[in-house]
């Protein structure tokens, strides 16, 4: 779910957030108030004292919110369908300023399964960024990181991060570029 409006919330526990765009990791406090200013792809950017910060799913409860269900794949599952959870799970994963998730921006370059003897996958993921010295790379990088994990059989995501080619508007999706008039 996207809002354009914005939602007020009271933290309910101590949580863990990161600080957008700085990338850094702080606690905001119980009590604390503000407004969900996105939420999509079960995390959310919050707007608090003047500052935007994103709530990863997992801690949605300390906002009121439901974190995520478990994700599943039948026991039998083939590669094809491996490989299109990874490719839903990416459409998870939103830059916290831009409302549009990272495989419509563009940023993911490729996903290829491994298998591993073991029986279990890796997945290895090259992606980048709309701009080199985002400060929210590495916690992009760790989001894809860690729902990619979630997935049932993927013991492993790889992810790097990668400058080359340079992103442009040219690799975003039709709707993604119609949307923020990128044309």
């Amino acid at each position: 779910m996207y809002s354009r409006s914005s939602e007020p919330v009271r933290f309910e526990r101590d949580c863990a957030a990161v600080m957008v765009p700085q990338g850094e990791a702080v606690t905001l406090p119980a009590g604390s108030v503000g407004y969900i200013t996105q939420s999509l792809g079960g995390s959310y950017t919050v707007f608090v004292e003047g500052n935007l910060f994103r709530i990863a799913g997992k801690d949605a409860d300390a906002i009121g919110k439901e974190p995520p269900p478990p994700l599943e794949l039948p026991e039998d599952a083939s590669d094809e369908d491996v490989e299109a959870l990874v490719w839903r799970q990416l459409r998870t994963c939103f830059d916290p300023e831009i409302p549009f998730n990272i495989v419509d921006l563009g940023l993911v370059y490729e996903a290829n399964l491994r298998h591993r003897e073991d029986g279990r996958r890796t997945v290895e993921v090259k992606m980048t960024l709309t701009a080199p010295g985002c400060g929210m790379g590495e916690i992009l990088v760790d989001d894809v990181r860690s729902k990619l994990e979630q997935i049932p059989t993927i013991a492993e995501a790889d992810v790097e991060l990668v400058f080359d080619p340079p992103w442009g508007r040219h690799m975003m999706s039709e709707a993604a570029r119609l949307e923020t008039g990128m044309f």
